[in-house]
C-alpha cells in the first residue's frame, strides 16, 4: 500500500490519491499505482467472464461426456435399492435429462422444460433411500428437505424459501452452482389440504404451502434468506433462479387407495361378483395411481401440473425384504457384521433367523424401515455383552431371535386389521 501524496495517481483511471481509499504500487515499475476502485472493477469483470465461460456451449459439451447415462445411474441404484424398477428408471432418465438441460446452449431455439417428479409409495418402500443414493453420484448440489415443517409465510414454522436455503448451504453459497441443483421434497402428502374443495379459511400448513411452492416449481427468481428467514429479518436476501432446479417429491399418501378404488368403480372392502374387479382388489392399487387421485387426496391442480412425471413404488413382498437384509452395499446384516468385526468378532445369521426377521416385518407391516428396528431389538443384548467377552464368533439363530423379541415385548407391537 502506497503512502498518499499530492503527485500519486492511479495509472489506470488517473484518480488522485486523495480520492481513493487505497493505492497499490507496482512491484516492477516505480511510480506506477492502481487504486482500490479499479481493483474492484477488475474483480467484477473477472467474475462475469468466468460465469460466461462456464455457461458457454464448449464447456457444457465437455461436461456432458462425463455425465453417467441412464443405464449407469440405474445400475448404481441397484447396488443400494432392491426392487422398484419403474421408479429407478424414471429417476435415472429425469436426472440424465436434467444434465442435458444444463448443457443446452443458451441460443438454442428449443427450450427444454424440466420434468419434476412425484413418487407415491407406502412407508418403508425406499423413496428417501432412492434420493439419498442418487445424491452420492451426482455432480450437482443435492439436498433433501421435509415438507412437514413448512407453513405459509407469517406463521410459526419454516418458510417455503428455506428449501432453497438448504440448497445454497450445500453449494457453499455459490448461487450459480445452486441454480443447477436438485431438491428432494419428502412427505409432500403432509401438505395436502383437508378436503377436495378449496379452503375458505387459512390452511397455513396445507393449501397455503402448496400455493407458495408453485413459484419454486415453475421457475422464477426467489429471494432466499441465507440464514433462515424470519429468525434474521435484517439479513440481505440472495436472489435464486429456480428455472434449472429439478424438484423430486415423495410421499406415502396413506389412504389414497380408497380414492383409486372409487375412481375405478371398485371396492377396497366387501364382496364383488366381477372376477376382474376381484383381481384389481387383490393387486397393488398404487400401480393405478393417476393425477386425478392426487387431486382428490388434496393436492391442488396447479401443483400436480408442475409435477408432470408420476410414478409409484410397490410394497415390498417377502422376497424383496429378504434381499434388503443381505444384498445392498449398506445392507442391515452387513452393518451389524461390520460393527462386530470392529470388536474382533465374526457375526453370522442363520437362514432361519433371517426368515424370522422378514416374517415379523411383514406381520407388523413395518416395511423395509422396520427391519432395522427388529434386528436392533434382537441384537441389543449381544451388542452389550460381546465386546466385554472373550468370544471371537457369534451366531444368531431363529430361537435366539424369537427369545429376544419376546423378552422385549415386541410381540405386543403387532398391528391388527
Amino acid at each position: 500500500m502506497a503512502k498518499k501524496t499530492d503527485t500519486t495517481k492511479c495509472s489506470f483511471c488517473g484518480r488522485p490519491a486523495d480520492m481513493a481509499e487505497v493505492m497499490v504500487p507496482s512491484a516492477s515499475s516505480p511510480n506506477t499505482y492502481i487504486c482500490s476502485d479499479c481493483v474492484e472493477a477488475i474483480d467484477d469483470l473477472l467474475k462475469e467472464y468466468r460465469q460466461e465461460s462456464k455457461a458457454s456451449g464448449d464447456s457444457t459439451l465437455t461436461e456432458m461426456s462425463s455425465v453417467p447415462k441412464p443405464k449407469e445411474i440405474y445400475e448404481f441404484l441397484n447396488k443400494y435399492v432392491i426392487g422398484q424398477d419403474d421408479a429407478k428408471k424414471y429417476l435415472s432418465v429425469a436426472v440424465y435429462n436434467h444434465y442435458k438441460r444444463l448443457a443446452q446452449s443458451s441460443d438454442d431455439d428449443v427450450d427444454i422444460e424440466k420434468s419434476n417428479i412425484i413418487l407415491v409409495g407406502p412407508t418403508g418402500t425406499g423413496k428417501t433411500l432412492l434420493a439419498k443414493t442418487i445424491a452420492k453420484m451426482l455432480d450437482v448440489p443435492f439436498t433433501i428437505v421435509d415438507a412437514t415443517v413448512l407453513t405459509q409465510a407469517g406463521y410459526v414454522g419454516e418458510d417455503i424459501e428455506s428449501l432453497l436455503t438448504r440448497l445454497l448451504q450445500v453449494a457453499d453459497y455459490d448461487v450459480a452452482k445452486a441454480e443447477k441443483g436438485i431438491v428432494f421434497i419428502d412427505e409432500i402428502d403432509k401438505i395436502a389440504r383437508k378436503g377436495d374443495n378449496p379452503s375458505i379459511t387459512r390452511d397455513v400448513s396445507g393449501e397455503g404451502v402448496q400455493q407458495g411452492l408453485l413459484k419454486l416449481l415453475e421457475g422464477s427468481v426467489v429471494n432466499v434468506p441465507p440464514q433462515g428467514g424470519r429468525k434474521h429479518p435484517e439479513q440481505r436476501m440472495i436472489p435464486v433462479d429456480t428455472k434449472n432446479i429439478l424438484f423430486i417429491c415423495g410421499g406415502a399418501f396413506d389412504g389414497i387407495e380408497q380414492k383409486i378404488a372409487h375412481r375405478m368403480n371398485t371396492h377396497v372392502v366387501g364382496y364383488s361378483t366381477d372376477p376382474a374387479r376381484q383381481r384389481v382388489q387383490r393387486d397393488n392399487y398404487l400401480k393405478f395411481v393417476a393425477p386425478q387421485d392426487l387431486k382428490s387426496y388434496g393436492l391442488i391442480p396447479e401443483i400436480i401440473g408442475r409435477l408432470p412425471i408420476l410414478t409409484n413404488l410397490e410394497p415390498l413382498d417377502r422376497d424383496a425384504l429378504r434381499r434388503v437384509l443381505t444384498e445392498p452395499k449398506n445392507a442391515i446384516v452387513r452393518q451389524y457384521k461390520k460393527l462386530f468385526e470392529m470388536d474382533g468378532v465374526k457375526l453370522e445369521f442363520t437362514d432361519s433367523a433371517l426368515d424370522l426377521i422378514v416374517d415379523k416385518a411383514l406381520e407388523y407391516k413395518l416395511g423395509a424401515r422396520g427391519l432395522r428396528s427388529i434386528v436392533e431389538t434382537i441384537m441389543i443384548d449381544s451388542m452389550f455383552d460381546v465386546p466385554s467377552s472373550d468370544t471371537d464368533a457369534f451366531t444368531v439363530t431363529d430361537e435366539y431371535a424369537l427369545e429376544k423379541l419376546r423378552k422385549a415385548n415386541f410381540e405386543l407391537n403387532r398391528i391388527t386389521d
